[in-house]
Formats: structure tokens, sequence, C-alpha cells
């Protein structure tokens, strides 16, 4: 089954409660990023858009454009792979925790390449963040199209031109509820509104997504997760295989 573009518009319900811009995750993107002219692709609700900078925001998603900030720059309804952009026309192209919603990743790459000389990508790595806990309570998430088969380091350097590749720890306190952003307060995963806002849970069967959240609600009561990972409670930020990418020139 293949990756949905237009996902959001059906999933996005409570993304502007669940997810917000980490101040500390955003100065390492915004340090990546440099004063320059900038193209966000995929850029939902622009959480982590540098203030101050002229930025053009690309989503195939109605609904999330919906939901940018008032204020914002100027948002196109548009995919990665299709970007209405001259050569060149940006310094920097900038994408965040999107690319493995994008359905052709190889040309959606490209494309970031053709627009603009500098690529940065806050990604991922699968083959990190599959040791994460949370997954044990929702294995059926390893099935769906966006999480099966995600681009890792390899698949981005095999089109870009990589220059660097930096570790984004994620705060304990972190305070947007992407995928892993709760490593360390499970508690979080019980509530609708934060399951909501991470697609790898919202896009769920709801019976899998009840299991899932049973199993974990039973193990925090009889201290069964904080005997298997209860050291992660004292740790003031945690590598969750968060990786910030740095291409081009």
């Amino acid at each position: 089954m293949a990756r949905d573009p237009l996902l959001y518009n059906s999933i996005s319900s409570t993304y502007r409660y669940a997810r917000h811009e980490d101040p500390r995750i955003a100065a390492r993107i915004h340090n990546g990023l440099g004063h320059a002219r900038i193209v966000d692709i995929g850029a939902g609700t622009g959480n982590y858009e540098p203030p101050n900078r002229t930025v053009i925001a690309v989503d195939p998603s109605s609904s999330m454009i919906s939901q940018r900030l008032p204020g914002g720059g100027i948002a196109i309804q548009a995919a990665a792979e299709g970007l209405p952009f001259a050569d060149d026309a940006f310094d920097v192209a900038m994408a965040s925790l999107t690319l493995h919603h994008w359905e052709h990743v190889d040309l959606g790459l490209r494309e970031m390449q053709r627009v603009a000389k500098r690529q940065v990508i806050f990604m991922f790595d699968p083959n990190h963040t599959e040791d994460f806990w949370a997954v044990n309570y929702w294995p059926e998430a390893r099935n769906l199209p966006s999480e099966s088969a995600p681009p890792d380091l390899d698949d981005v350097a095999a089109i870009l031109e990589v220059a660097d590749v930096r570790v984004v720890p994620v705060p304990f306190d972190c305070t947007d509820g992407f995928g892993a952003a709760f490593w360390g307060r499970p508690e979080a995963y019980l509530e609708p509104t934060v399951q909501q806002g991470m697609s790898w849970l919202a896009q769920l069967a709801p019976s899998a997504l009840q299991k899932g959240a049973e199993r974990l609600r039973f193990d925090l009561e009889s201290g069964l997760w904080d005997h298997d990972y209860g050291q992660l409670r004292r740790l003031s930020e945690l590598d969750v295989g968060y990786r910030l990418v740095i291409a081009g020139q």
C-alpha cells in the first residue's frame, strides 16, 4: 500500500493542540538553516520555521495549511515531488519530520535539490527508532505505509550531497508531541489528544490503538513499565534517533 500524501487531511484534528515547537530543537534546526530565503516542504503548521526570515511553506494537506499560526508566511498547497518553483528559487530547502510521508522520497529530495542549493532535513533514523519501547505496545504500526519502510540516512545520502549529520537529542520535557517525544513520560501515550497528534498512532485501527493503550496502562499501574524502563525518568534528554541532515552548499 502506498503512502498517502493527503494523510493529514484525515488525522490532523488535534494537531494544533498536540504539536508545538520545542525551542531547544528549533534552535538546532535554525542554526543549520542560517539566514536565508527558505522553502519549508511538508511544512504542516510550520512549527519549526524560523521567525524574521523569508519562508514559503508547502504542504499537500489543506487541513494542515488551515491550522498554520496567524502571521506566518505564504503557504502553498503542493506535494514535495512537484514543487511549483523555478530552479534555485531559494537559498535553503527545509523539511521537518515529513520524509516518511512522501509517496516518492527520491523525487522529493531531488526537488529540494533543484529549488535550493542547500537542504536541511530534520528526520528520524529508522535504524535507531525501531528500538523505541513504545513500538512494542503498538506493533501494528510497523505495517503502516509510512512506518514499514521509512527513509533512512543512506536513502537521503544517495540523492543529496550530505555534508553533516547531527544528533538531535529529545529533552525529557519536550513540548512537541512527535513520535518519541514522551520517551520518559509514558503516561502521555494514553492521552487521546497525544495519540491523534502522532501519525504512527493516529493511523492505527481503533481496536489496535485501544489494545496497545490497555497494555501500557496495565504495565504502568502494575509497575512493570518502571521496572523495565524507569531509569528513563531520571534522564534530562535522550538520543531517540532524531537527526538533522545538512546537505548541499
